[in-house]
């Protein structure tokens, strides 16, 4: 293989990369999502500078994907905490955990996202729509909420999903030393949403070594949505590099 073949692959194995180039495009990509009040001194620890605490709120979510180019069937679920960066309201994703290897390795790869494997699931049981995650074979978090009890303004569902986003991006060099640290924003802009839904909510954390959603427990469960969608992710972009002298 010639050195400008080498440099032209995407990512490795050179000769079955895993996963293919994007954009990808996401057909019924459905959103569980669960906004609750926390401890602020908690999120104090846990949002790294240049960003700045907004209020003492987390977004839990699962992820549901079925029909996804080139990444196939999957799902996912994290915390987001909202944040502010120059004056401008977000959030920051501290971690995701996911059941579909291309989904990891790109998400790392060629964008920011933090992600881990672990074992997601979004379901409806009798007339609860329910969300859990696993970790191994040990449950770390179980959301529940009434399957479809009121609808949702779409306008608002839009907002929520399209809210600004910050990830921190760094991998290590072969001594150790970052060669790659940066903090990075995209925002969703592609979408369309075809229903949204809310309804009484309640989630439960799991205390967890490796995946530690309980150290930030939920004080107050403030709204809840579950969101139908399409959409395309957007490129992210760096805007802090903690390495620049």
């Amino acid at each position: 293989m010639r050195s400008q073949d080498v440099t032209q692959r995407l990512t490795t194995p050179l000769d079955a990369p895993a996963y293919p180039d994007g954009p990808y495009r996401f057909t019924d990509r459905e959103y569980f999502t669960i906004t609750y009040r926390t401890d602020p001194r908690v999120l104090e620890r846990l949002v790294p500078e240049p960003l700045r605490t907004a209020e003492p709120t987390v977004r839990f979510e699962i992820i549901r994907m079925p029909d996804t180019t080139g990444l196939g069937d999957y799902a996912e679920s994290g915390q987001v905490l909202s944040v502010e960066y120059e004056g401008e309201r977000g959030e920051y994703v501290l971690a995701m955990y996911v059941d579909n290897l291309p989904a990891i390795a790109s998400g790392r790869e060629i964008s920011a996202y933090p992600k881990k494997l672990g074992a997601p699931r979004l379901m409806v049981d009798s007339d609860t729509l329910v969300g859990t995650l696993d970790y191994g074979s040990l449950r770390v978090a179980t959301a529940t909420m009434g399957y479809k009890h009121a609808p949702l303004d779409a306008d608002q569902a839009r907002e929520e999903i399209c809210c600004p986003t910050f990830m921190v991006k760094k991998l290590p060099g072969y001594t150790g030393e970052p060669r790659i640290c940066e903090l990075v924003r995209f925002q969703i802009e592609d979408i369309t949403v075809k229903g949204a839904w809310t309804g009484p909510a309640r989630l439960q954390l799991f205390q967890h070594a490796l995946a530690p959603m309980a150290d930030i427990p939920v004080l107050e469960v403030l709204s809840a949505s579950h969101v139908l969608t399409n959409l395309t992710l957007p490129a992210p972009e760096v805007v802090h590099d903690y390495l620049a002298r």
